[in-house]
Parts: structure tokens; sequence; C-alpha cells
């Protein structure tokens, strides 16, 4: 990751090293808060209104008052003014339930908005993910929001590293696949694409919601449906799909190799690909 990281906090450029959170941000305390990543190409916000209506579900669902979307606004505005433009590059922002007592109670004290932006090279042309042993509750509080409570995602990606693979896979509780831990999966199986529905417990990714759209207007069956995590052996091809990912093929699966990208996968890529181009904020 480049280390020019431009960062906005309520209101004002800080440095990235730089204090700038109260200590007691339930965001820092507890990790209650909400954030979006996206993706940023040639200076601009791709896919921006969908990013902001997925954080007003997650603050709902965690119970804290509606984002100030302007707010955010002055934030991206800020950092993608604050130097070169950005060719392409990843843009967060993170909304937390503000200052707050020592435990999970919660003060009225208005909510902390954080921007940062930072380019990143694109990734490579396929990966290698590693399944974890623990899982994804579908039935949790949080389930299907994208919170800043991230550990699990810190522990099983370390996991998945140890591995020689890049991203780690979850299943569920009910021993069905699930997702990544920054991004959906696929897989295809006698040429249908396959991946898990909500209701198995994944994150209702906005690149994953744009395969389904944009594969499907181009002639490709895609059925999200409940996968046992055995499909991982068996399916002809997989991809994972995510903000600076798009449609990334999946050349192994722990010790399985598989080809890719495969023909389906290819056609998926591509239908992505055409389409992204032809408006930044579909």
């Amino acid at each position: 990751m480049s280390e020019d990281v431009r960062v906005w906090v309520d209101g004002r450029l800080v440095a990235g090293d730089e204090p700038a959170l109260a200590a007691l941000d339930h965001g820092i305390t507890v990790g209650d808060g909400a954030f979006e990543t996206c993706k940023i190409v040639g200076g601009e916000v791709f896919a921006a209104d969908r990013h902001l209506a997925r954080l007003d579900r997650t603050l709902a669902g965690l119970g804290l008052q509606p984002a100030d979307h302007a707010r955010i606004e002055e934030g991206v505005k800020a950092v993608l003014a604050a130097g070169e433009t950005i060719a392409f590059g990843r843009l967060r922002y993170t909304v937390t339930g503000g200052a707050g007592p020592l435990g999970s109670d919660r003060l009225q004290e208005g909510l902390t908005y954080i921007v940062a932006a930072t380019e990143v090279p694109p990734p490579p042309e396929t990966v290698a993910v590693a399944t974890v042993p623990w899982t994804r509750n579908e039935r949790a509080a949080t389930a299907g929001l994208k919170t800043t409570s991230y550990a699990d995602n810190v522990i099983a990606l370390a996991a998945a590293k140890a591995k020689g693979a890049t991203e780690a896979i979850f299943g569920n509780t009910r021993d069905e696949l699930c997702e990544a831990t920054g991004s959906n999966i696929f897989v295809v199986v006698d040429g249908i694409v396959l991946t898990p529905p909500l209701e198995s417990g994944p994150l209702a990714g906005i690149t994953r919601e744009l395969t389904i759209e944009w594969a499907r207007e181009a002639g490709l069956e895609v059925r999200e449906e409940a996968l046992p995590m055995g499909v991982l052996e068996s399916a002809d091809e997989a991809f994972l799909t995510g903000t600076t990912r798009d449609v990334h093929p999946i050349h192994r699966i722990d010790d399985r190799e598989l080809a890719a990208p495969g023909p389906v996968t290819e056609r998926v890529r591509a239908a992505f690909a055409r389409r992204s181009v032809q408006d930044m904020n579909p």
C-alpha cells in the first residue's frame, strides 16, 4: 500500500499518525461503528450511492442514528483533493458511535466521522484462498452488517496467509459456505454460478450485488442458494468479488488447484468490466 494515506477526521485533514480521536470514542473502546470501503478510479468513487445506502443499513442495524451524508461527502472531497489524483485506490469512511463510557452502554454525544484514501496496486491476476476453522454466526446481532468489529477477520486472514493464501474462507454455524474476510465468494458448478444467500450470513457486498445483476444481464444463470462447505472440493471454478478486486478468479482452495480464470468466470469478469466502465455510480 502507498504510504500516502490521506485522512480527514470530523472536519479537518490530519496526518495518518497524528492523534485525532478521543481515547473514549466508542469505536475504539468496543468497536461500535460502521464503515464502507469504496474503489477509486481516476479520482472518482465507484458506486458511491450504493455504499452510502449500505452504511445506512448498518447504522440502523447497530441502533445508531443515521449518518450525515453531507458530512461524509465533505470528508471525501477533502481527501481526494489533498494531493495528486488517485488513479486506482481505496476510500474508506468510518462512522463510530462517538464518545462513550468504558463499556457497552452508549452516550448521546453524536457520531464521529473519519474518511481516508490511498492509492493501492491492482490485484494479482488470480488468488489463492484457504478455509479456516472459525465460523460466521448467521444469527448474530451483527450478521450482514459492515461493522468496525473485525478481530475475527484479522485472525482468519493471518491464518490463511500462514498457509500461503491471501484470503480466508468462512463457513457458518450450519457448515454452509459463507464468505471471505473482505470479499464474497462464488463457485461455478456445471456452468451455473452459485453464491451463498444473505440468509447464510455473508455481507451484502456491493460488488457481489453488481456481479449478480450484470452476470444475469449477460445471460448467465446465477443462483443465490445455501451451499455446503464441501462444494469447495468439487466446484469447477471459483472467484471472489470485492471492492478493489472486482471479479477475482481463484486458482487454489487449500491444496486444491483450479483452472483460473475458468470460462464461466471469464464471462462474469468481462460482463463486470464492461458495465463498470459505463457508469461510475450504478
